[in-house]
């Protein structure tokens, strides 16, 4: 089973540090990684004592990764990258390349870097077994977004007809969907031999991401959240190469789900609700291009559960 622990907000105020510790040590004894717990504790008290001394609230510590492999994140609401630490000695050249916090950080960890957002980003490191003497693993920093595409050109391409889209409903299959893309990724990233799956997983999200770019009459559903009741017909513009992408995503999305939970993710696999969502968007956004008509998006199965209100 996937780890339970919720993401953990953070106040800003020096107490959060202690509560970082005890939270990342509960955590690795829940996954019966009791061997992580000194370096988790070093680890995490160095990038919350960043974030509280260089970023911007709201700060959130969350684990994930694999239990093999578990990664230790603090986000936070700025979206700098990491800097160096100004007062550092001209004889500490390795640890001013990326900081004295960090050069902790390198010192604990296996695998560490920075995920950055146009909201913000993420720091996060994966807790070694031993404290290593020098700070020799560099982590890998890179930004999310991707490059922009052009839309899809009025009367280019084809249009769908989203019929009934709940946007609550959607926008929490969309975060689902971008955690799991930014979860192969890193994976990818950091292990890509011990998780080839992942490597190829990823290279289709993101070709995926491309056509998704491209597509018009999404603008509608910027920056909703899970509690949006509204309930939409939205026409989409997609274009001419979509529809295939978009089956080939059907399949893509099974083994994804099959992904997390063979190689015990601590990220959750897709729930019911939002695999009936998106198993009914990318079938229409194949069907309708091929001439069928539009069919409404079926109701939540959690709201058709006896007892549900």
């Amino acid at each position: 089973m996937p780890l339970t622990k919720p993401t953990l907000t953070l106040e800003p105020n020096p107490r959060s540090v202690q509560d970082a510790r005890r939270w990342v040590s509960q955590a690795c004894q829940e996954l019966g990684r009791e061997d992580l717990i000194e370096c988790a504790e070093i680890g995490v008290s160095e990038l919350v004592t960043n974030a509280l001394l260089h970023a911007e609230p709201p700060i959130g510590l969350r684990i994930r990764g694999t239990r093999l492999h578990p990664r230790i994140e603090v986000s936070d609401g700025s979206a700098k990258p990491p800097v160096p630490n100004p007062r550092m000695g001209d004889d500490d050249e390795l640890l001013s390349t990326i900081g004295r916090g960090l050069g902790m950080v390198a010192m604990c960890s296996s695998a560490w870097g920075a995920y950055l957002q146009r909201d913000g980003k993420t720091v996060w490191f994966e807790p070694a077994t031993t404290l290593a003497e020098d700070p020799s693993v560099f982590g890998e920093v890179y930004e999310a977004s991707a490059l922009q595409h052009p839309k899809v050109a009025p009367g280019d391409g084809h249009q769908v007809h989203l019929l009934g889209l709940p946007v609550g409903r959607f926008a929490a299959w969309a975060r689902h969907f971008r955690d799991l893309s930014r979860e192969l990724r890193l994976l990818a990233l950091a292990h890509a031999a011990a998780y080839p799956t992942a490597r190829v997983l990823s290279d289709l999200f993101g070709t995926f991401g491309e056509e998704w770019s491209k597509a018009r009459g999404l603008e509608l559903l910027d920056g909703a959240t899970e509690d949006d009741p509204r309930v939409l017909d939205l026409t989409v513009s997609i274009s001419a190469s979509a529809p295939a992408m978009m089956s080939r995503m059907i399949d893509v999305l099974e083994l994804a789900d099959a992904f997390c939970r063979n190689e015990r993710m601590l990220t959750l696999a897709t729930t019911a609700d939002q695999a009936a969502l998106q198993r009914w968007l990318f079938t229409e956004l194949v069907r309708q291009p091929a001439g069928d008509l539009p069919t409404s998006c079926p109701r939540s199965p959690v709201a058709n559960q006896p007892g549900h209100h």
